[in-house]
């Protein structure tokens, strides 16, 4: 039987592919998968209780969210990214993946074009493919920082949207204000759409400051703004985002979720609301242990520069080190679980394919077991590229 030969394009994902790895390799670390080490407030929990209440709960809600998460939603953007609604709609997602997929349906046509930046979020691309649409892929520089004169040679008249996520996955890196700021006055002059995903916004070390291209004056007509409840709240498996979108793109946003979700699902919204009544501190409480494991890290990775480059990374709980090795990466990555039981991401998920890249994820383990998988690496490194 026939299958879609679009879909044949698209790549595996990463994340199941190295979990059947680590399936089969009882005892490994991971530092692949991007998640935080705790799970949501008690308050969560507690709003579960008035979704019991209502008998109502339990049928079909609003396409684009409950009313008591709107109301949170909104609140928060005005006071912490300084995004206000005139001029837009918020819906609630399945996370932000969602959100993005939503976005590229709504904004393109087959054949279409979206420029991401190098090293791109793998799930972007294949979202963009699955549309049947072209991802145009920019190069960062050596710190992984955008550079906004090659994203505007690559608009073509094809191109819908520039896509950046700050702070990034899979590299870490902060953008600065300014820079941002740039790419947006890039989208608003060429017409197109700026797609900015703000996923990480509460995780920056080091003096880094998060910047939403949302909130510059001007910016309701073309920006869409992507927001996850996954990282900050440790919602991953409630899976709970929203997008901020310009009001025409409300509509093709509906029909695109109603198809494939109806509504988001009530009792995780429901249990959303309650988290973010907690408000931001409560991801600032935690982030001082992932703060300490960081520098865990990059202190153990300095005993490895010689073959491993760490570019800065002030954002996010993420680090893309440069092997300075001709080993395939997913090949130095299967070794690493079989031989060391420790499992990092490759680099050529996320679209690098002319150098060895491995990306450390720090934010899941507690302290200790992150010592323990970080003295793996480092030696499964010394070991495998010695020899």
């Amino acid at each position: 039987m026939r299958r879609s030969l679009r879909m044949q394009s698209v790549q595996t994902p990463i994340i199941p592919v190295v979990g059947e790895l680590i399936r089969a390799n009882p005892g490994t670390i991971s530092l692949g998968q991007g998640v935080a080490y705790y799970g949501p407030p008690p308050e969560a929990a507690r709003s579960i209780q008035a979704f019991l209440s209502d008998p109502e709960n339990h049928k079909y809600k609003l396409v684009q969210g409950i009313p008591e998460l709107l109301e949170a939603i909104e609140k928060k953007l005005t006071a912490e990214n300084g995004i206000h609604l005139g001029g837009r709609r918020l819906v609630v997602t399945a996370g932000a993946n969602m959100g993005f997929v939503n976005a590229i349906l709504a904004i393109t046509d087959p054949g279409d074009e979206i420029i991401l930046n190098l090293p791109y979020y793998f799930n972007h691309e294949m979202a963009v493919t699955i549309a049947d649409c072209k991802a145009v892929c920019v190069p960062t520089d050596e710190s992984y920082q955008l550079q906004p004169d090659a994203i505007e040679a690559a608009i073509t008249e094809r191109t819908r949207a520039v896509v950046t996520i700050s702070p990034n996955n899979p590299t870490g890196a902060v953008y600065p204000e300014e820079v941002l700021r740039t790419v947006y006055e890039i989208c608003r002059r060429w017409g197109i759409y700026y797609i900015s995903d703000d996923a990480y916004e509460y995780f920056t070390y080091d003096g880094a400051r998060h910047f939403s291209p949302g909130s510059i004056k001007g910016s309701a007509e073309h920006t869409i703004s992507l927001f996850s409840l996954s990282k900050a709240y440790g919602f991953a498996s409630w899976r709970i985002g929203w997008m901020v979108i310009p009001e025409p793109l409300f509509e093709p946003v509906r029909k695109i979720q109603d198809t494939i979700l109806i509504c988001p699902t009530v009792v995780s919204q429901w249990a959303a609301a309650g988290a973010m009544s907690v408000g931001r501190g409560y991801c600032r409480d935690r982030l001082k242990a992932t703060t300490e494991i960081r520098q865990l890290v990059l202190n153990r990775l300095r005993e490895i520069d010689d073959f491993v480059t760490v570019p800065d990374a002030r954002g996010a709980f993420y680090l893309l080190l440069r092997v300075h090795t001709d080993m395939a990466p997913m090949e130095l990555a299967q070794q690493l679980i079989e031989e060391h039981r420790v499992a990092v991401i490759p680099g050529t998920t996320f679209g690098i394919q002319d150098q060895c890249l491995l990306r450390v994820a720090y934010g899941a383990l507690q302290k200790d077991t992150a010592a323990v998988g970080i003295d793996r690496l480092v030696h499964g490194l010394k070991h495998l590229l010695r020899r």
